[in-house]
């Protein structure tokens, strides 16, 4: 059976443990983790601004896709002739100053033909057609007509569309964002200094961006057996594009 100095010490035990978590309790409210929690959802004393950073661009590339694409009974032979072909327009693209880097075979495909004997009701291979597709990268734009002019005299019977690109587009990029952050810092300080109050440090920031695409100006022609040239090719006008950086930034104002 309990006795009273027993029931005193456990009272005075429970009482000064529940002095500790009252303790403890103000300090997490007022001064520890549940104060900063509530001051993280509490209304923030920021500004948010955003801006457009822009800068046009002109294309330093061109990639010319062509391919010469042979028929026969026997793949061996059509095989020999589509070789000796691609090898002749390939050695010319060579002469026009074009690394050997920036060619690159992209396809090579030998097909059977199909068709249908309705006397036996059965499919039979006819021949065969073997496709072989180069794609090229231009680096002097100025040779891009001439390379399309040559193409088809050595055997090339089909050339795809021409694609114009900046082969470095992230220097662009760099300007545009240094431009955006420039007009987003320049743009708050003018609404600070008009409501009276000052910039701080940047609570965060975020950028939307696009490269340049550059519609194709030439389309592809030809396909078959043989090809020529057009009378007149079209002139090559790869045109300009924008390059845009968007940012926004949220600064501390106080």
């Amino acid at each position: 059976m309990p006795t009273d100095n027993s029931i005193k010490i456990k009272n005075l035990a429970i009482a000064v443990f529940l002095v500790f978590l009252m303790a403890a309790t103000v300090y997490c409210v007022f001064f520890g983790p549940a104060k900063k929690f509530m001051d993280s959802i509490r209304p923030a004393n920021i500004i948010n601004v955003s801006a457009e950073g822009k800068v046009t661009v002109s294309p330093d590339i061109a990639k010319v896709s062509f391919a010469v694409v042979s028929e026969g009974s026997d793949p061996e032979a059509i095989a020999q002739e589509n070789i000796q072909k691609m090898n002749a327009a390939i050695n010319f693209v060579k002469s026009q100053g074009i690394d050997e880097k920036d060619i690159k075979t992209v396809q090579y495909n030998l097909s059977p033909r199909y068709e249908y004997d309705e006397d036996k009701r059965t499919t039979f291979i006819s021949g065969y057609t073997l496709t072989q597709n180069v794609l090229v990268k231009v680096r002097d734009l100025s040779k891009v007509t001439e390379i399309l002019a040559g193409l088809p005299g050595l055997g090339i019977n089909q050339i795809g569309s021409i694609s114009f690109e900046v082969d470095d587009p992230e220097t662009y990029l760099v300007d545009a964002r240094n431009q955006a952050f420039e007009k987003t810092r320049k743009k708050a300080e003018e609404m600070a200094s008009k409501n009276g109050v000052q910039l701080a440090e940047v609570v965060s920031f975020s950028e939307w961006s696009n490269s340049p695409v550059f519609s194709d100006s030439v389309k592809g022609y030809g396909a078959g057996e043989a090809m020529s040239a057009p009378a007149v090719l079209p002139q090559i006008q790869p045109g300009t594009e924008e390059v845009t950086v968007q940012v926004s930034v949220t600064y501390a104002i106080k």
